[in-house]
């Protein structure tokens, strides 16, 4: 009887994350919310331009506590995990279900971890996976109030933190233009990542001990060595399995990143230089913030708890 009902659950969880009509037939078009490059450059425009505004107000009025949020920062801290957990079954359902389905057209010339990577040439944003590629990119606009949050309780701006939060929209947007190779790879790691990181963010948030490791950078760069691993994989496929789709949007995506890795790496070792020297604790850092935090630290030798900011 269990084994019965717990059978019925996961059909009826995997009917709602990739069987319904909607999900199915699902196709990326101009007249959908978020659709067209008019929409995508105005928003980074705000997004960047409200934040620096919002900075520049504290400055001017010379505040210098951070500003109390109440529950808010772990409201949105929770609300992005279960988003990501959500977004990541949905994409592996459906992801499972597209090769299921069109398995037999690719079979001889790919297995489905090289369909995961590399897209047939031809391919079209269409379908179960571009649904939650599409949902995935409508969280990254929740996804940057994050800034906000930080700018209003710890009073600093990060370049860092507003070009990788924009790379993320502009990104996440190039995946659906171009029905890009990788997106499925890059959406399960990145939602994994998300689901870890804002869940501890919500557990440090509400009271719980941090941990003794600073968490979120290991996640990251755990994420960004997966990740450059499948960059590779992918171009490997392009020239030598016939060809992969959207790959001017893939080799555009793959320098952003090569620029996100290489201050990630200048900032992780930095971070661990200070950690050994006993300058400040960084169990709650974050990838997106922690150069900038690290450099304003070094001129004041207090420990110090950060939470702060992801990619």
């Amino acid at each position: 009887m269990n084994l019965s009902l717990a059978a019925a659950t996961i059909k009826r969880i995997n009917y709602w994350l990739s069987e319904q009509k909607s999900i199915v037939a699902f196709q990326w078009s101009p007249i959908m919310w978020g659709s067209t490059w008019s929409f995508l450059i105005i928003s980074i425009s705000t997004y960047i331009i409200t934040s620096a505004t919002l900075h520049l107000l504290l400055l001017l009025i010379g505040r210098r506590r951070p500003i109390p949020l109440g529950p808010i920062p772990a409201l949105h801290s929770l609300a992005m995990s279960l988003i990501s957990a959500t977004i990541f079954l949905g994409i592996l359902s459906s992801a499972a279900a597209e090769i299921r389905d069109t398995r037999w057209i690719w079979q001889r010339s790919k297995t489905p971890f090289q369909w995961l990577l590399c897209f047939p040439i031809g391919t079209r944003p269409s379908g179960r996976v571009f649904f939650w590629s599409y949902v995935f990119y409508l969280s990254r606009f929740l996804h940057i109030f994050r800034t906000f949050l930080t700018i209003l309780r710890r009073r600093t701006l990060s370049f860092f933190q507003l070009f990788n939060h924009s790379i993320l929209i502009c990104m996440s947007f190039l995946w659906l233009e171009f029905s890009q190779s990788f997106q499925v790879i890059a959406i399960l790691l990145m939602t994994l990542v998300f689901t870890l990181v804002y869940g501890y963010r919500f557990w440090t948030e509400i009271g719980f001990r941090r941990a003794r490791v600073p968490f979120v950078m290991n996640c990251h760069l755990i994420f960004l060595v997966c990740n450059l691993a499948c960059h590779i994989g992918v171009l490997l496929l392009h020239f030598y399995k016939g060809g992969c789709n959207g790959m001017g949007a893939w080799f555009f995506n793959s320098v952003l990143n090569s620029f996100v890795l290489l201050i990630f790496l200048r900032s992780y070792v930095k971070t661990y230089y200070l950690i050994r020297e006993n300058y400040f604790h960084v169990a709650a850092s974050s990838i997106s913030e922690v150069g900038d935090f690290v450099t304003s630290q070094t001129s004041n030798k207090s420990v110090v708890s950060s939470c702060g900011p992801k990619i």
